[in-house]
């Protein structure tokens, strides 16, 4: 019978895993250095690891994991060479794109936009025309077509974007341009935007559509290494899952040409799916902030009445990504930052890392440049001897020296100053970044919970915790591989939408409803494809919203409102509307027309979920002691004496005040002084301030 469960996160140092046994409920970590070169090869060589150990392949019956393979290809410019077919006088489109700028290259009077992902050369006008209403006024000129996919492919394009405007009104152009791509180059990669974003607005659209295209084939090149790995290990499961953006996981066989855009919020998507099933829902730890700190960046994001937050488009190195996803904030803030210091003689951290190789110096693999990591080893807030469980020793005088050297001398500081000033500098800029981020959402920080995962998020937790005026700090079980384990209590889940501006004063409830049907449908015959069960799935419905003018929608759940739609429902809908227009700009304007402009569909096939066992009570026989001393540094002039713990000593209702370290394989956590720790039975540690 199959009984494992596995779950990977790829980041940019270290590849982490987390294998479950449903038939005992227990769980299984291991950590290995990632290979940037190929992400696939860490992954599989993880899987190799838990065979060896005794696990049967056959046993195997569901892998999921998490990457970031598609988010460097895109900020190291590495993606195929596309071609872009625009209607006949479009080619402005991709230069104008919003006017907008993104942050404060507003006031940037040296701003440049990013590089293009398709060279002027590779651009073609195609004849052909759709109406605002989805009529033909042109017919699309199939010779033209037929000419660009011959010259470009033999210029070299790979992989295609087709961008028609009104194409989510009537799509028949696209379609047809693409069945004459696949007939001249059956080898390329075409997607469309009717298919990768069906909705309102070009430049959206468009840059969606040719991200999708630019990445696509290194998606698919990447799932089919995966998939043929997994094959000659023995894993014979067909439920092998990639986390997407939005939380939800889809099957490494998904259609590259119209999901691969998905996937660029890959990795940190899965810790946030982790918070919000384990510690919101299963817990009840409602309103949280989490504060994912790996090798290479920190990435925030908030959980508000148990639910994450969303965003229906976001922005990705300056380009605009149209597609639902978790709405992740990334700092320049990981254990792999490099120190340095500036032509001025200022003392500068990241944004380069040192990743995985050669990492950080005191891992002793030929790095050279000061990093976090070090900084928090010189300071005593790392055990050199207990890293990773003590797999690895870290070489804390190469680390000393190296902070001598470039930071410490320069400077003319002590080496200690140097090393608490690194952390002091990189805690700042993660505080300043959920700062800011809380206050573009409205959210009082004072009554969150921070939650730190990733293997450096705990030891920055206390601290940074202390500056947002934040009383609790909640360290979740395995906060090293806390992303690995969410990938284990993630959902199939696809988005569908459909645009089509209407009045909803005058829309015919039984349109709207053949309109959410009608996605239905495309959900069902893609997840059939996919191999899953379509009588499983579960829909959740929104609209989007609008007065009549406005150039932003809301987007509206329908949870709740009677299906199918009838006149009722669209009257409470409307409401709805105005509430929410209400709670978030504070007016409403309900003598004003209403405007739906898009459906949307979110389409769940439910996965079992990790069910983590409950920690064993405390008892006068058990309670734990403490093991060691060490002394921290937490910053110029402050020392703390802390007492040592291993993690898997602590009982459930254990209760210690600091300052306090609490060691483990995939994390170290600080308790300063004036906090107080407990070891609660879900097997997570709770820091609450007491002074």
């Amino acid at each position: 019978m199959t009984r494992y469960r596995i779950g990977i996160d790829v980041g940019g140092t270290h590849t982490d895993m987390v294998l479950v046994d449903t038939l005992n409920n227990s769980s299984r970590v291991h950590k290995l250095p990632s290979t940037p070169a190929n992400p696939a090869i860490a992954v599989l060589e993880g899987v190799q690891h838990f065979i060896a150990s005794g696990i049967a392949p056959a046993d195997i019956a569901f892998f999921s994991h998490g990457t970031t393979v598609t988010t460097n290809t895109l900020l190291e410019m590495k993606g195929a060479r596309i071609g872009v077919l625009l209607n006949r006088g479009m080619r402005g489109i991709l230069e104008v794109q919003t006017q907008a700028r993104e942050g404060w290259s507003t006031f940037d009077h040296f701003f440049v936009k990013p590089e293009p992902l398709a060279r002027p050369r590779y651009v073609r006008e195609i004849a052909g025309r759709m109406d605002f209403s989805g009529q033909e006024i042109e017919r699309l000129d199939e010779a033209a077509v037929r000419e660009a996919a011959q010259a470009l492919t033999a210029d070299g394009v790979t992989s295609f974007a087709i961008c028609f405007l009104f194409s989510f009104m009537n799509k028949s152009h696209e379609e047809r341009a693409a069945a004459i791509i696949r007939e001249i180059a059956p080898q390329s990669f075409v997607s469309c935007s009717s298919h990768v974003l069906p909705r309102i607005r070009e430049w959206p659209r468009y840059s969606t559509t040719m991200l999708n295209a630019y990445l696509a084939p290194v998606l698919s090149r990447y799932c089919g290494d995966m998939g043929r790995g997994l094959d000659e290990l023995g894993v014979t499961t067909r439920q092998r899952f990639l986390m997407q953006s939005n939380g939800g996981v889809m099957p490494l066989s998904a259609d590259a040409e119209v999901h691969t855009v998905r996937t660029l919020l890959s990795g940190p998507a899965a810790g946030v799916r982790g918070a919000s099933y384990l510690l919101a829902r299963a817990q009840g730890w409602r309103n949280l902030v989490t504060m994912d700190i790996g090798g290479t960046s920190c990435d925030i994001a908030f959980i508000e009445g148990g639910e994450p937050v969303e965003q229906s488009e976001g922005t990705l190195d300056g380009r605009i990504v149209g597609v639902p996803a978790f709405d992740i904030a990334t700092v320049a803030a990981g254990g792999g930052s490099i120190a340095w210091t500036s032509e001025s003689g200022l003392l500068e951290v990241g944004p380069k890392s040192a990743g995985a190789d050669p990492g950080p110096v005191c891992y002793g693999k030929g790095g050279r440049q000061p990093t976090v990591t070090d900084a928090n080893v010189l300071r005593g807030a790392l055990n050199p001897d207990y890293f990773l469980g003590g797999k690895i020793s870290l070489d804390l005088d190469a680390a000393k020296s190296a902070l001598n050297l470039e930071i410490a001398r320069p400077m003319g500081i002590d080496v200690d100053a140097a090393a608490c000033g690194i952390v002091r500098i990189i805690n700042a800029r993660i505080v300043d970044a959920i700062r800011v981020e809380a206050a573009k959402k409205g959210i009082d920080l004072a009554g969150h919970t921070l939650v730190p995962f990733g293997g450096a998020g705990p030891v920055h937790a206390a601290q940074v915790a202390e500056q947002l005026g934040m009383r609790r700090v909640l360290v979740p079980r395995n906060p090293g591989a806390f992303s690995a384990l969410g990938l284990l209590c993630s959902d199939v889940r696809h988005d569908y939408m459909r645009s089509e501006l209407v009045d909803i004063a005058t829309l015919d409830a039984a349109h709207a409803e053949t309109c959410f049907a009608s996605l239905e449908s495309e959900a069902r015959k893609e997840v059939a494809v996919e191999g899953l069960d379509p009588d499983s799935l579960v829909y959740e419905r929104e609209m989007d919203m609008r007065y009549a003018g406005q150039g932003y929608e809301l987007q509206i759940s329908l949870a709740g409102i009677t299906r199918p739609l009838d006149p009722q429902a669209l009257n409470a809908i409307a409401e709805r509307f105005h509430t929410e227009h209400t709670n978030i700009h504070g007016h409403a304007a309900r003598d004003t027309s209403v405007e739906i402009v898009s459906y949307r569909l979110r389409a769940i096939v439910p996965m079992p979920k990790f069910a983590p066992a409950k920690r064993a009570a405390i008892s006068a026989e058990t309670k734990p002691a403490h093991f060691n001393r060490r002394t921290v540094l937490l910053d110029a002039g402050r020392n703390i004496d802390a007492r040592v713990w291993r993690r898997d000593d602590l009982t459930a209702g254990f209760i210690a005040d600091g300052p306090a370290i609490i060691e483990q394989l995939d994390a170290t956590t600080i308790v300063p002084d004036g906090w107080r720790f407990t070891s609660d039975d879900d097997d997570n540690l709770i820091l609450e301030r007491i002074a």
